[in-house]
């Protein structure tokens, strides 16, 4: 997975360079907010991110705002590095936007573990968009089956929205998640069936 990171000390940022690879996360690696913010705008974005409190311009709750406040945008799980470590500062970051927080000098096992979760995180809301968009489909494909259906009233076809003339099992399938199998109810086989066949029917009683 993609992992975007934004820090201004440069040892800091080698060292989180050095371990996102090791941990097998491909790496767009920014010196500041401004340049972390520009990369969160890019198509195909990381989802990802790592950012540093502290930076010259923007700094990383700044980003955070913008990142929440964009329209329409896939959403991204950051994680917001600082030396503050008060409940203030916790509080003020995680309503910023962040979904982690975590205090320099960042523990590698933990930061790990952290980036763990987010990408789970990740995979579940790709999993449930994916589910809305086919409930989303799947309703529009009942709303075409609502309302008036005019249908033949000789021979049972009935009409597109097209003014194309079908048969019934026709237009439902184009129209609804469905399949038919094909058999003979009790009445047709009597009606049509067994004279064909020549068979005559039981007498009665």
């Amino acid at each position: 997975m993609r992992i975007l990171i934004a820090e201004d000390n440069r040892a800091s940022r080698r060292a989180l360079e050095e371990h996102l690879a090791r941990w097998g996360y491909d790496v767009v690696s920014t010196a500041d907010g401004a340049a972390a913010w520009d990369a969160f705008q890019e198509p195909g974005a990381p989802r990802l991110a790592v950012l540093d409190w502290v930076m010259p311009g923007l700094d990383g709750v700044e980003v955070c705002r913008r990142v929440r406040a964009r329209p329409a945008a896939e959403p991204a799980y950051i994680i917001l590095l600082t030396a503050r470590g008060g409940s203030d500062d916790v509080v003020a970051g995680l309503e910023s936007g962040a979904d982690e927080y975590l205090t320099k000098p960042v523990d590698p096992d933990e930061l790990r573990a952290r980036l763990r979760a987010g990408c789970r995180v990740l995979q579940l809301r790709a999993s449930l968009e994916a589910r809305v968009r086919e409930l989303e489909a799947a309703l529009a494909r009942v709303k075409q089956l609502q309302g008036l259906l005019p249908i033949c009233c000789y021979c049972k076809k009935v009409r597109s929205d097209e003014n194309y003339w079908q048969q019934v099992e026709s237009y439902l399938v184009e129209h609804a998640d469905v399949r038919f199998s094909h058999g003979i109810c009790p009445d047709c086989y009597e009606t049509v069936v067994r004279p064909q066949l020549g068979d005559s029917p039981p007498p009665a009683g």
